[in-house]
């Protein structure tokens, strides 16, 4: 014990050098006004005058900067002007402009070289221009006018090959061209200095813990592996474990819906379980939850909280950090039972819960629900080894589990059991055919029969209502090489990452990459049954992902139906995360084997869960601020037969924004013509034509027509006349108001 608390003291040491390091290089960036980013003014007008709403410096140019720099609720018109200084290093011709949506100008060294203006969707314009090594000043002028918005500064060597200019290369203030490049080092050095010192604090206490850890895994192993991935689920997830009531990312449409999602099913499942997929979305459509997942286990682990009185952002948070805790654990028994092995079950499931994919698809709780993948997986291990009726049924258990997750994930699961299935021939050809294949259809008809009547409804807004996915879809959504480089962990992303980051994020992480390779090059990957089965569904995953690039994936989406519900292919390539997480498990073992020092072993094995914790790293992550729902909405609840609609009505560009109408409808629950989902009927067309006149008359007779009943105002966006004007219609009553937000009840007309 000695030797570890000797052990232990250099490593605090080593850290405590390391944090004096970082905050050097802190200081010395704040000391040498090494600020990165441009100067920001903010408006509430399209045209930038006036006083700012609010004056900042924004380290980047981005969406996900305008969302968060107007603390995730951004007006729905507004615009802003940045100003500040380009470092350019290298003298030359350069294509410099701007991407947005909606319009843009930049103006370079007091000239305006670029003019991308008007109401569109993101478009990249630049000009050429001849830059002297130095410093120029950039003045950007933008508008976001309706619906999505975008912007970013880019260049490139042709108007062809363009990418975001590095923040290091931008400055609020003016300064030597040495100081672009200094601050550029001190934030690498700041940044590796920090991470090496955490490093060294996890390596401390895994060895100064050693004993205790062996002792707890040894005694209740599952229980303390839980907690572990517990742990690890609130540091990589900080700060929402702080406040899970307050912090969201309800900036974003897609987290609203499932917030309304999870609330709808919770809701109707012990009221009316017959018209579960009825949702008071898109009145008077029927299955309208089937628009998108119905997430029935997601719904079914927040139900609880929600019948308690909980809000459904604080129910989604919830469901969402079990998704990780839950996956991690899940992962790290299976590879512990296939392995023998703790260390390389608890690196799997790091690698599995904690990864690219996963953390740039927070805002989809669809996603972040895989625990029954590694499950479905052991099933099928243990039914290929042994075919019968219990096993059967495990096999058919975990995947309708996983299935009742996401759509998506029901394909996914069931591409990784085929492929899984098809390369361990010898445990289903000859004598052993007519067995398998016999408890191979009963586990699929157990399967189809629990999953069809969640599935019909998909089915009838298929064919009744025209949800379909195109060609072009699977085409326009495929993955690219990028997409394998693309990561937002915070390590890689400073150092080399930042150039190949897209929004679909499919690096599986340096560790799992190098230890898959290793379980290939030794062999195991394809001696080991499992190890190939896991090495067949990653490459298949990878393949799918390219869509209709990949010959023959048209001819699946035409004739195979499940392939139908796979808009966005580039998602296949979670299988091949998957695949490496396992195969890593498998990799370690390989090295552990190598190493023959018992000590020596223990630390190679801590290293490798310090690095699976530090690659994908991306706290403190931007979270919105939630302040609840106006009590406005609640005065409906008891008022029967209603129908409501919220004002403005937004077309189907500025769809999204019907999500925070849904959110609000659970306070009542009535139906209501708003909605926002992965689909809009033809109806929902025909209510945005008639109401986009609103506060006209036609528009006050289509309510009726109708027969809306409410009509919820936000007077903040449709401006006080018209709110006045619509007041003074006949049989128009105001009935009350909360803020901006007003409440009117529709009268029936005597007739004539």
């Amino acid at each position: 014990m000695r030797g570890s608390s000797s052990r232990g003291g250099r490593g605090v040491s080593l850290a405590a050098v390391a944090l004096v390091v970082a905050a050097a290089a802190f200081i010395a960036l704040h000391a040498g006004a090494m600020t990165r980013g441009l100067r920001a003014e903010y408006f509430e007008n399209l045209d930038r005058t006036g006083t700012p709403a609010f004056t900042r410096v924004d380290p980047e140019l981005s969406a996900d900067q305008l969302t968060a720099s107007w603390l995730g609720d951004p007006p729905p018109s507004f615009s802003v002007r940045w100003f500040g200084y380009l470092a350019v290093d290298r003298a030359g011709t350069y294509a410099l402009g701007t991407r947005s949506d909606d319009g843009s100008w930049l103006t370079v060294d007091g000239e305006r070289i670029v003019d991308n203006g008007g109401l569109h969707s993101t478009i990249a314009r630049a000009a050429t221009v001849t830059l002297g090594r130095g410093v120029h000043t950039v003045l950007i002028d933008y508008t976001q006018q309706v619906a999505d918005y975008d912007i970013g500064l880019v260049w490139g060597p042709d108007d062809h090959s363009l990418s975001d200019v590095p923040g290091w290369r931008l400055s609020p203030s003016r300064m030597p061209l040495w100081k672009f490049t200094a601050g550029r080092g001190l934030r690498w050095i700041e940044l590796a200095a920090f991470f090496f010192a955490l490093t060294l604090l996890v390596w401390n206490a895994a060895t100064i813990w050693r004993p205790f850890i062996a002792e707890t895994l040894e005694t209740w192993p599952r229980t303390a592996v839980l907690l572990l991935f517990a742990a690890l689920t609130i540091i990589q997830t900080w700060p929402l474990a702080s406040h899970p009531a307050r912090l969201s990312r309800n900036d974003n449409g897609d987290t609203v819906l499932n917030e309304w999602a999870i609330s709808w099913v919770a809701h109707q499942a012990p009221r009316d379980p017959l018209h579960l997929f009825d949702g008071n979305i898109f009145y008077p459509e029927r299955d309208t939850l089937a628009y998108s997942e119905a997430m029935i286990v997601q719904s079914a682990l927040s139900a609880p909280l929600l019948w308690a009185g909980a809000s459904p952002v604080l129910a989604y948070n919830v469901v969402l950090l079990l998704g990780f805790m839950l996956g991690g654990w899940t992962m790290s028994i299976v590879m512990t039972r296939w392995t023998g092995s703790w260390a390389a079950g608890i690196l799997s499931g790091m690698l599995f819960a904690f990864n690219a994919h996963a953390f740039t698809r927070l805002p989809h709780l669809q996603a972040q629900h895989v625990e029954f993948i590694p499950l479905a997986l052991f099933a099928l291990d243990a039914f290929l080894r042994r075919p019968g009726p219990r096993r059967a049924a495990a096999l058919a258990g975990w995947f309708i589990l996983q299935a009742l997750t996401s759509v998506y994930l029901l394909v996914f699961t069931a591409v990784a059991l085929v492929a899984g299935t098809i390369v361990r021939p010898e445990d289903w050809t000859g004598r052993r055919f007519r067995r398998v294949a016999t408890w191979t259809v009963a586990a699929a008809l157990i399967a189809a029969i629990v999953l069809t009547p969640v599935l019909l409804p998909y089915w009838h807004a298929f064919h009744d209502q025209g949800l379909s996915r195109s060609e072009g879809d699977v085409i326009g959504y495929a993955a690219s090489w990028q997409d394998y480089l693309s990561t937002p962990g915070r390590i890689h992303f400073a150092l080399w990452a930042a150039p190949f980051f897209t929004g679909t994020a499919l690096f599986p992480g340096a560790l799992a990459t190098v230890l898959t390779l290793v379980a290939i090059a030794t062999g195991v990957a394809w001696r080991d049954r499992r190890a190939r089965m896991c090495l067949a569904f990653g490459i298949a995953g990878v393949a799918l992902s390219f869509g209709g690039k990949l010959p023959g994936y048209l001819l699946l989406f035409r004739y195979v139906p499940l392939f139908q519900g796979v808009r966005a292919v580039s998602r296949f390539g979670f299988l091949g995360i998957v695949a490496e997480a396992m195969l890593a498990g498998f990799g370690l073992i390989e090295v552990l084997k190598r190493v023959r020092s018992p000590h020596a072993r223990a630390s190679v094995a801590y290293a490798a869960m310090a690095i699976a914790l530090l690659e994908p790293f991306c706290a403190p992550i931007w979270f919105a601020r939630y302040t609840g729902i106006s009590p406005i909405y609640a005065t409906i609840r008891s008022e029967p037969n209603a129908i409501v609609v919220e004002i403005p009505f937004w077309s189907t560009t500025g769809s999204f924004q019907h999500a925070p109408y849904m959110l609000n409808s659970t306070q009542h629950w009535k139906p209501m013509l708003n909605g926002y989902s992965g689909f809009q009927p033809p109806s929902f067309e025909r209510h945005y034509a008639e109401l986009s006149s609103f506060p006209s008359q036609s528009s006050l007779e289509a309510m009726r027509r109708w027969g809306v009943t409410d009509v919820f105002v936000h007077e903040n966006q449709i401006g006080t006349a018209a709110r006045a004007a619509f007041e003074g219609l006949a049989g128009v009553e105001r009935i009350r108001s909360d803020g901006d937000i007003v409440l009117f009840h529709i009268h029936e007309l005597p007739a004539r």
